[in-house]
C-alpha cells in the first residue's frame, strides 16, 4: 500500500471512534507493522493532523478534525469536465458511465467555485454521431489488463476472416471514434493491434501471461518510436 493511501486509511480508522485504537490494531487493520504505524502517525502530526495519544496507550483524532475538500481550481476543474465529455461521447458505453460516475463523485466534494464550472462548463467537444458506430464493451479488456491475465476472443479481419487469438494484453488505445487493443499475440508470436469492435466472445482466461506486461510495453513503445522515426526520415508526420 503507498504512504499517502496509509495515511489517509489510518485517518478514517482514527474518525469511525471516540475510543483510543492502538498501534496494533491499525497495523492489523491495514496489514502492516507497528513500526510503520508509529511512523506515519508522525508523520500526521508532523502535517497538523490533530492526533492526540503516544505509543502503547492509542491514539484519538480531533473530534472537530475536517479533512479539506478536493483541492481543485476551476480551471483544472474544467479540464476533469471536457475530458469526461470525450470519454462520455466515445462508444464505448462502459467507459462512459463509469466517466460520469467519477465526475458526480468529483462534483460532490468540490467547492463551490468549482462545482459550478462542472455544471455550467465554459469548454465543449464537437458532437460525434455515433448512432452508426459499433459500442464495444471493453470491460472484460480492462479487467484482463487490471489483474494481469490472458484473453481469448475470435478477431474478425478487415476482409472478413474469422481467426481465434489468445493474446498478453498490454494496452487500450482511443481515437475519436475507435477501441484498439495493443497485445501480444500467441498465435502470431508478436505484438498486434485488435480492433474492440471486430472482437467477439470475448473471455478472460485465469492463466497469466509468461512475460510481465512492463516488458511488453516497453517492446511497444520502442516499436512504436522506430515507426514513428522512419515515418519522419520518409517525410511524412502521420501517427501511426
Amino acid at each position: 500500500m503507498r504512504s499517502a493511501n496509509r495515511l489517509f486509511q489510518i485517518i478514517q480508522i482514527l474518525r469511525r471512534t471516540s475510543r483510543p485504537t492502538t498501534a496494533a490494531a491499525i497495523a492489523a487493520e491495514i496489514e502492516v507493522s507497528r513500526r510503520t504505524v508509529y511512523r506515519d502517525i508522525a508523520e500526521l502530526i508532523g502535517q497538523r493532523v490533530p492526533i492526540q495519544g503516544e505509543a502503547g496507550l492509542g491514539y484519538l483524532l480531533a473530534d472537530d478534525y475536517e479533512m479539506p475538500p478536493l483541492a481543485l481550481t476551476p480551471e483544472e476543474a474544467e479540464a476533469l469536465a471536457l475530458g469526461a465529455q470525450w470519454v462520455a461521447q466515445h462508444p464505448d458505453p462502459a467507459l462512459a458511465r463509469l466517466a460520469q460516475d467519477a465526475l458526480s463523485k468529483i462534483r460532490f466534494v468540490l467547492p463551490e467555485g468549482s462545482r459550478l464550472v462542472l455544471e455550467d462548463p465554459t469548454l465543449g467537444l464537437r458532437p460525434v454521431d455515433t448512432a452508426s458506430q459499433e459500442r464495444p464493451d471493453t470491460t472484460p479488456m480492462r479487467d484482463a489488463l487490471r489483474r494481469g491475465r490472458v484473453m481469448a476472443f475470435t478477431y474478425r479481419s478487415l476482409e472478413g476472416k474469422l481467426s481465434q487469438r489468445s493474446v498478453w494484453p498490454i494496452l487500450l488505445g482511443y481515437d475519436e471514434a475507435h477501441c484498439l487493443l495493443i497485445a501480444w499475440c500467441e498465435q502470431r508470436g508478436a505484438i498486434r493491434h485488435f480492433r474492440a469492435e471486430r472482437m467477439s466472445e470475448v473471455r478472460v482466461l485465469e492463466r497469466k501471461p509468461s512475460r510481465p506486461r512492463r516488458e511488453l510495453l516497453r517492446i511497444w513503445r520502442e516499436m512504436r518510436q522506430r515507426v514513428v522515426s522512419d515515418r519522419k526520415a520518409a517525410g511524412t508526420d502521420e501517427a501511426e
